[in-house]
């Protein structure tokens, strides 16, 4: 009798403690029969074929509540990962957020950050969480290029805070204050905080280099190469709020703090007109975009971290997805942000859960 109450106990305080939640090990899990999950067959059978006529993605993976239900092309190499650098970098500040080594509201003043061309006075008043949501105000050329710096208002015209702009000189001034202040290198800390403890596959230190004009600005990019099923590991930290396993990796506030609205959708368009042809309306947080303005419920809220020619890691968390892919340049293939935003699209809509 004795048992059996217990064993009732038991089995009440498992139903009320949720599904447990799957992480993959050195190898991901894949999904046996992801029809039973809201992914029927001939949904992914047209959602592969579109990738095969359309695109020219070279690997890509869709993860479902910690397993792969769909997996198409190279998923083990690794190839240059373009601005989704700067969502990693974003990833990386946490840690030093929490403990105070960072402090957001430090001023590049304070900072003491100069440039070829000095900073104006106005332009020293920024912080650093101005530079981490591309709010900054200073309007300088990157050492690299790939951003919006042609359609800059003109210098000290606004204050900082007040302007969104997708501009490689905070994304890289952002690099150079992490180690400034931290002490520690980007690609060091990436292993450390990232690769080790999510048991990467395919993590190469030696590949990692930052690169860049610097007689245009001191500061490099700091560019990364992960292989996709890397690439869908770190998706998936975000997605379950920056706890891996047991272990919290990332500060859990400071995941939510990366993917809060600073800028809205209709601001970084008005900012950057071109931005209305990309086919999601995406505002931006801390180093992340956001999907916003959306009315299909599988796209509510997702993020994405984005770069040039095809490189993605997307969040779904209304339906716990994480979709990755890219598009290795060296194979002189690319994908415009417009396919990139279509791909998006057909993977939440792929997904039909039976009700």
């Amino acid at each position: 009798m004795r048992f059996t109450f217990l064993l009732l106990i038991t089995l009440f305080f498992l139903s009320c403690s949720g599904e447990a939640q799957t992480y993959p090990d050195s190898n991901w899990v894949v999904n046996e029969n992801p029809a039973k999950s809201g992914w029927r067959d001939e949904d992914r059978s047209a959602f592969t074929q579109y990738i095969i006529d359309s695109t020219n993605i070279t690997g890509l993976t869709i993860i479902h509540k910690g397993e792969i239900v769909l997996q198409y092309g190279d998923i083990e190499e690794t190839s240059y990962i373009a601005s989704c650098r700067k969502s990693v970098l974003a990833m990386l500040y946490g840690k030093y957020v929490d403990n105070r080594q960072i402090d957001l509201n430090k001023t590049l003043g304070e900072l003491q950050i100069e440039d070829h061309s000095p900073l104006l006075e106005i332009e020293k008043s920024a912080t650093i969480k101005d530079v981490i949501s591309a709010r900054s105000g200073v309007f300088l050329y990157g050492s690299n290029g790939g951003d919006f710096r042609r359609m800059a208002p003109e210098r000290g015209s606004v204050k900082p805070g007040s302007y969104w702009l997708y501009s490689n000189w905070d994304f890289n001034l952002a690099g150079h204050i992490f180690e400034q202040e931290t002490n520690q290198n980007i690609f060091d800390e990436i292993e450390v905080q990232l690769a080790k403890p999510l048991q990467m596959q395919d993590w190469d230190r030696s590949l990692q280099r930052k690169d860049g004009d610097l007689t245009v600005s001191k500061f490099p990019a700091y560019h990364m190469w992960f292989s996709t099923r890397d690439m869908a590991r770190l998706g998936l930290l975000m997605l379950r709020n920056g706890k891996w396993k047991e272990q919290q990796i990332l500060p859990k506030d400071w995941v939510q703090e990366m993917i809060n609205q600073r800028t809205s959708y209709k601001e970084a368009q008005k900012n950057v007109p071109v931005l209305k042809k990309d086919g999601l309306d995406l505002g931006y947080g801390y180093m992340w975009w956001l999907v916003e303005n959306t009315e299909d419920y599988r796209i509510k809220n997702a993020y994405s971290a984005q770069g040039a020619l095809g490189q993605n890691i997307t969040v779904y968390p209304e339906i716990d997805v994480v979709l990755a892919f890219k598009t290795k340049s060296d194979y002189r293939r690319g994908n415009s942000i417009q396919k990139q935003m279509k791909v998006i699209r057909k993977v939440a809509a792929t997904y039909r859960p039976y009700n």
